[in-house]
């Protein structure tokens, strides 16, 4: 005991645990081991050690925020963060900018291949032909107040839509409907990703009427994904109306772009709540609230508020010191997974190019291009490697007149595509779908003992009591 095993490959992992001398031989598959491993290194607490802490049971393996943590085998999307890269099985996201479409990457991030001419037009008709949603649909979005956040309604609506389908609820039709693998299952899943996706733009466009006041569009026909999402949003009733066409294929573009981005916090959420094996609308709904937070999908709307509040290039200089005492909270700036550049950015600014030759440019561009500069040159972001990333997509959406509380809509909406891809995955992955259930390090109080009412002293201070609020009426 205490030396280590001998390993019969280099592909392994040798752990010596001191408190015990035990040693521990894991095999190293695809540069990654099993954190289950770890539970065979258990020993004796120490003398006043804590019950909870359960080191009989075996060592834990604690990552907050999941920063090296590995929870499935994808083949869908590759990033590396380090040199920039960013691939939809296997092709770099700057070919598809510049080759494909939303819908034909819909096709690939799902299946896992390009689709031929016959596939793509089949996928595409289906995916257009469930665009169309219920007339009772009308009655729940009226229900709304009129400045309901378009997120909290569009979140809503999916969970909505899903009580339509009974036929795709594994709650009502039992548990291996989607896991099954047969072509029956398959047929049943493949018809809720038409309708998810054909459904998402009608469901954020009837988002964006109601807060407008404006009546329903029902889908047209012989349009694209995205020149149908524009016409339901902005179609007054002219004869022969059509959106221009140039922002049609920018919005295109930028869906693309933001079809998927691996596990991050909305897909793990898809996959956490589908992992109950929930019906997929109930998981896309839960996707759509972990987006909405500012530091995920409403990070765009949190630039432009902050690009605002700058409100000039002269600013610039100011509003960089404040961030650098922490006065100030630098929004588009540094990401969670790209520590150069968001290879996104690139294709983000030329689409503004564009964009900007039929709007006009945004009069926050100048400032927004005052503080790339000046952060690219500052010590204090280069060493943070805080570089600007796709997030400044906003002012796109700003030119092409959205509602700042809609971007993030406009980043949940093709979202939809990358959910429903690793939805997909894990339903059809070898040995069926687990359960996620983390664990948790307890460092809460030890067993008590009831203390009756009277008795009990008071504990008082901030964060240990309700806080006092005031009453309106």
């Amino acid at each position: 005991m205490g030396r280590p095993i001998p390993s019969s490959s280099q592909n392994s992992l040798t752990v010596r645990d001191n408190r015990t001398g035990k040693s521990l031989e894991i095999a190293i598959e695809d540069n990654s081991i099993p954190a289950t491993a770890f539970k065979a290194l258990s020993a004796a607490p120490e003398k006043g050690e804590r019950d909870e802490n359960e080191t009989n049971k075996g060592l834990r393996v604690s990552d907050r925020g999941f920063l090296n943590t590995a929870v499935m085998r994808s083949q869908i999307t590759y990033i590396d963060g380090e040199a920039g890269v960013l691939r939809y099985r296997g092709y770099p996201i700057e070919e598809l900018a510049v080759h494909s479409s939303h819908l034909e990457t819909a096709y690939l991030l799902i299946y896992g291949s390009l689709p031929t001419s016959s596939q793509l037009e089949v996928w595409e008709s289906e995916v257009m032909h469930h665009g169309v949603v219920h007339a009772d649909a009308e009655q729940f979005f009226r229900s709304f107040r009129y400045d309901a956040h378009p997120m909290a309604i569009l979140t809503s609506a999916f969970a909505y839509l899903g009580s339509y389908y009974s036929e795709a609820n594994p709650s009502l039709q039992g548990q291996t409907l989607f896991t099954q693998g047969s072509p029956e299952s398959l047929a049943v899943m493949d018809k809720q990703i038409y309708r998810l996706i054909g459904k998402a733009t009608t469901l954020a466009a009837m988002a964006y009427r109601v807060r407008q006041g404006r009546s329903f569009v029902t889908p047209p026909t012989g349009f694209s994904y995205t020149g149908s999402f524009l016409y339901q949003m902005d179609h007054l009733g002219e004869e022969n109306y059509k959106p221009n066409p140039v922002l049609e294929k920018a919005l295109d573009v930028l869906f693309l772009l933001h079809a998927d981005h691996e596990l991050n916090a909305s897909a793990t959420t898809v996959l956490q709540t589908g992992s109950s094996l929930v019906d997929p609308y109930s998981a896309i709904a839960a996707g759509c609230a972990s987006l909405y937070g500012p530091l995920h999908g409403g990070a765009n709307e949190a630039v432009i508020r902050m690009l605002i509040s700058i409100g000039s290039p002269a600013n610039v200089p100011a509003f960089i010191e404040a961030v650098k005492k922490r006065e100030k909270v630098l929004s588009g700036f540094g990401h969670r997974v790209y520590k150069t550049s968001d290879p996104r950015s690139f294709i983000v600014r030329k689409t503004a190019d564009e964009v900007f030759k039929v709007t006009g440019k945004d009069e926050l561009l100048e400032t927004a291009m005052a503080l790339h500069e000046a952060a690219m040159k500052d010590e204090y972001f280069i060493k943070r490697k805080l570089a600007p990333n796709v997030d400044f997509c906003g002012l796109i959406y700003r030119a092409m007149g959205f509602p700042l509380d809609f971007f993030p809509v406009l980043f949940a909406v093709p979202r939809v595509v990358g959910w429903l891809a690793h939805w997909r995955q894990m339903m059809l992955q070898p040995g069926g779908v687990k359960i996620w259930r983390p664990r948790q390090i307890y460092v809460g109080a030890s067993k008590r003992e009831y203390v009756a009412v009277g008795e009990r002293s008071p504990v008082e201070g901030l964060q240990k009591t309700p806080s006092q609020i005031s009453h309106s009426g």
